[in-house]
């Protein structure tokens, strides 16, 4: 069985979905979720599945508590899932292209410190493109900057950031699961 571990900050939609995706299936399993933020939603949504937890303030993932933790959890992928800090470098370096991210943008386009959630989508609105989507990539010591494995276009007809947000969300939820799952069995 392939050992994954989740990194968030915020509501969890994302990483919920991950793990429901995979729980009771015998080739990948969801080890440990990493969360920076003590008042995250994403706790409350992942406690039906008894999935083991570490928060951790900012400094533990500064000071190698968070690395010390993972060298024993070894997973075979960290998947990060509206994780809003950066991932340190002794970190992506013990875990060499076994880091990804999800970026609700067509990187490079609106990648970024500060580019998350409603921001980036906004910046669509704003600039009027027509096609949005998003990108998994591969973690790297710069935000959003990484090697692409996946993007997925999509048509931008929304009027608001959040219209644009909900439907940039249902095709990550749809198609982050499936790289994964790829990545490790392929």
């Amino acid at each position: 069985m392939k050992k994954i571990v989740i990194f968030a900050s915020g509501s969890g939609s994302s990483a919920e979905n991950i793990i429901a995706n995979f729980n009771g299936k015998t080739s990948i399993k969801v080890e440990k979720l990493y969360c920076n933020n003590q008042k995250a939603f994403v706790l409350e949504r992942i406690k039906k599945y008894n999935i083991n937890t570490m928060i951790f303030n900012n400094s533990d993932l500064e000071t190698g508590k968070v690395l010390e933790d993972l060298i024993k959890v070894r997973p075979e992928l960290i998947v990060l899932a509206g994780f809003l800090r950066k991932i340190p470098k002794a970190i992506i370096d013990e875990f060499k292209n076994k880091i990804i991210n999800i970026h609700p943008a067509l990187l490079p386009k609106y990648g970024g410190q500060g580019m998350f959630g409603l921001n980036v989508h906004q910046k669509v609105i704003d600039n009027k493109d027509f096609h949005s989507g998003f990108t998994i990539h591969y973690v790297n010591e710069n935000y959003d900057e990484g090697n692409v494995i996946f993007q997925k276009k999509i048509e931008v007809k929304s009027s608001s950031a959040e219209e644009l947000s909900k439907k940039v969300l249902a095709q990550e939820h749809k198609y982050y699961p499936t790289i994964i799952n790829s990545l490790l069995n392929d």
